[in-house]
């Protein structure tokens, strides 16, 4: 056998291995699920959320939902508005679903951006070591002392013609840098493997190596991580938009609708304006941490047991 196909084979073998582990992890993380009974209700309570969220679309009117009626403003529950009104007069549960599903696409989105970011600079930093990862740990320090939170409102009001995809994009950009440290130390202790050197030794080039052969073995790790930091992200968009730097104006959000609250009358008398919002971020993100904490423990184990 040439060269080529020993390279050819080595590859197909760690790939092979690579899917078995990853569809191993799969099992045991749903194994785990099923025998952790809080994670289990969490998994059900956070799919029919979602559902529901997603299919609202379908039956309700988006511009019906947004439009203000000055006659129908702070109405109280009943069976034409299920959780009332709003300042607007606009429908609550309507807006409820509509911003369960805009909150959890953007936590699903910055979840996604911010982990291709740190996956790219992270397995550089671990498959090259010595001056790259001296001169990548040192940007990472300088970034993450950065006030984030402050610099993400200062973009978000500079930005001209705001919209959504940039909100998404300006929080992605500061929420990698945790992820490149993870995925960094991994990759250092992964590049003294034996298939790593098999690979070098075969000429295969190093981007090859990267993705087709370090980063299968490093999925379990970025699974735990991307489950565990998207309940965060949501929180943050929430509070981002709770503070008026969040979505655009006239956007349905969860965190628009809590901001109300800042009003002692509507917290006292209009209960229905903020608490069902309140509720249902409390609960989705308990619902993605208990999951979190069992793909966690399923990672953890596959672990220990290597």
């Amino acid at each position: 056998m040439d060269e080529r196909g020993m390279e050819m084979g080595l590859t197909n073998e760690v790939l092979r291995q690579a899917k078995m582990n990853n569809q191993s992890f799969l099992s045991a993380a749903w194994r785990e699920i099923r025998h952790d009974g809080m994670a289990l209700v969490s998994l059900i309570v956070l799919v029919c959320i979602v559902g529901i969220a997603y299919i609202s679309p379908f039956f309700l009117s988006i511009d019906r939902v947004t439009r203000i009626d000055l006659s129908s403003i702070y109405l109280a529950p009943s069976a034409v508005h299920w959780l009332g009104t709003d300042d607007g007069g606009r429908d609550v549960f309507g807006q409820l679903l509509l911003g369960a599903r805009n909150s959890f696409t953007i936590g699903v989105c910055v979840t996604l951006l911010a982990s291709l970011y740190g996956l790219t600079i992270g397995l550089i930093a671990g498959f090259y070591g010595g001056i790259v990862d001296q001169i990548i740990c040192r940007l990472l320090d300088f970034l993450m002392i950065l006030p984030s939170l402050m610099i993400i409102i200062v973009f978000v009001v500079m930005v001209p013609n705001y919209s959504v995809f940039n909100f998404i994009l300006i929080m992605s950009i500061f929420a990698w840098f945790g992820k490149a440290r993870l995925i960094r130390s991994r990759g250092l202790a992964e590049r003294e493997l034996d298939y790593i050197h098999a690979s070098k030794t075969l000429g295969t080039p190093d981007w090859k190596i990267m993705l087709f052969e370090m980063l299968p073995n490093l999925s379990s790790l970025i699974i735990v991580n991307m489950t565990l930091t998207l309940a965060g992200n949501i929180g943050l968009e929430t509070g981002l938009t709770f503070l008026g730097f969040g979505l655009p104006s006239g956007t349905p959000s969860l965190g628009t609708l809590i901001a109300l609250a800042k009003n002692p009358d509507i917290v006292q008398n209009k209960w229905w304006v903020w608490l069902p919002a309140a509720l249902l971020i409390l609960v989705i993100m308990l619902c993605i941490n208990y999951i979190g904490q069992a793909v966690k423990r399923a990672s953890d184990a596959r672990q220990r047991i290597a």
